[in-house]
C-alpha cells in the first residue's frame, strides 16, 4: 500500500513536468465557478486522469482539470472542479489535491461553492465570505494514523478562516462597490437536499449557509498550515416556510451570477497576496 507522503510526491512529479513553478496560492472553484479559470495566464492546464492518484470529478459543471499559471502576475494552481464526499470517495481523496497544493509550495487556500441560504437576508446570488464552519458530514479527513511531517495530530481550529484575509476581501469589495457578508458555513454529506425539518435544525445551530464540500479542504490545509480564504454563492434559500424545490440547472444558473462577482474579486485578493 502506498503511503500518502509517495502519493503526494508521486502526483508532484506529474505536475511540475508541465509547470515547474512554486505556486504562491491554490484555488478551488465550485459549482458553477469554473469561468474564473479563464482569467488566469495558463501554461498548463491537466486532466485529473493525468495526475497520479487523483479522482475522478463527476459533479455537474465540473471540468475536472488543474489549472497552473499566473493571476495578477500571482503564480497559482486552481482546481476547476473539486471531489466530494457525496460521489463516494473518502474525505481523504477528496482532500488530496489540497495537499498536493501544499507540497507544490501554495501558502494560502482560496476556497469557493454553491450553498444554500439560511440566512433570511440573504438573496439569490449573494457572495458571503464564510468566517467559520460546522462540520456535519459525519466524518473528518485527519481521522486516522496522523503524519506529522504534514501537520500536527490535534490542529488548532480557533480560525479557521483568516480574519485578516477576510479583512482584505472586505477591502476589495469595498473597492469594487460590492457587498460582502459573512457567515457559518454547515457542511453535509448530501447528495439530497434538506427537508424543512433539517434547515430549522441547521439555523438554530447557528449555521448561516449549508453545502456539501469546503469543509474537508479547509481542515486539510489548516492542518498543512495554510492560511484559508472562503466564499459561498447563495444558489438556492433554504428557509423552512418558504421552501421551493430547487433543480441543478437554477442552482447553475444563479451560481453563474455570483460567479461573475467573485470574478471581480478573486484577482483582486490574489493580487494583494502576491
Amino acid at each position: 500500500m502506498i503511503d500518502l507522503q509517495q502519493k503526494i510526491q508521486e502526483a508532484c512529479e506529474a505536475i511540475s513536468r508541465e509547470w515547474d513553478r512554486r505556486p504562491t496560492v491554490g484555488l478551488v472553484l465550485g459549482t458553477g465557478l469554473g469561468g474564473l479559470a479563464e482569467q488566469i495566464d495558463t501554461v498548463a492546464a491537466i486532466p485529473y486522469e493525468e495526475i497520479p492518484h487523483f479522482p475522478e470529478s463527476t459533479a455537474p459543471s465540473h471540468a475536472g482539470r488543474l489549472v497552473c499559471g499566473e493571476l495578477n502576475g500571482v503564480p497559482l494552481v486552481a482546481m476547476e472542479g473539486r471531489f466530494h464526499f457525496y460521489e463516494g470517495y473518502t474525505l481523504a481523496d477528496v482532500t488530496f489535491p489540497v495537499r498536493v497544493m501544499r507540497s507544490l509550495g501554495a501558502e494560502t487556500l482560496l476556497l469557493t461553492n454553491a450553498a444554500g441560504g439560511l440566512d433570511p437576508e440573504y438573496r439569490l446570488a449573494d457572495v458571503v465570505a464564510i468566517e467559520d464552519h460546522i462540520n456535519l458530514l459525519g466524518d473528518n479527513p485527519l481521522r486516522g494514523p496522523n503524519d506529522d511531517s504534514l501537520g500536527p495530530r490535534f490542529p488548532d481550529m480557533c480560525d479557521p478562516y483568516d480574519p485578516a484575509l477576510i479583512a482584505v476581501a472586505r477591502e476589495c469589495a469595498e473597492e469594487l462597490g460590492l457587498s460582502l457578508s459573512s457567515g457559518v458555513f454547515v457542511a453535509v454529506a448530501g447528495p439530497n437536499l434538506e427537508t424543512r425539518a433539517e434547515y430549522r435544525m441547521l439555523r438554530r445551530l447557528g449555521g448561516d449557509l449549508v453545502g456539501m464540500s469546503t469543509v474537508p479542504e479547509c481542515l486539510v490545509a489548516r492542518h498543512m498550515g495554510m492560511r484559508v480564504l472562503g466564499f459561498s454563492i447563495v444558489t438556492d434559500m433554504g428557509l423552512p416556510d418558504e421552501l421551493e424545490p430547487v433543480d441543478i440547472e437554477m442552482v447553475l444558473e444563479v451560481a453563474g451570477r455570483g460567479g461573475q462577482t467573485l470574478a471581480e474579486l478573486i484577482p483582486r485578493i490574489i493580487a494583494r497576496l502576491g
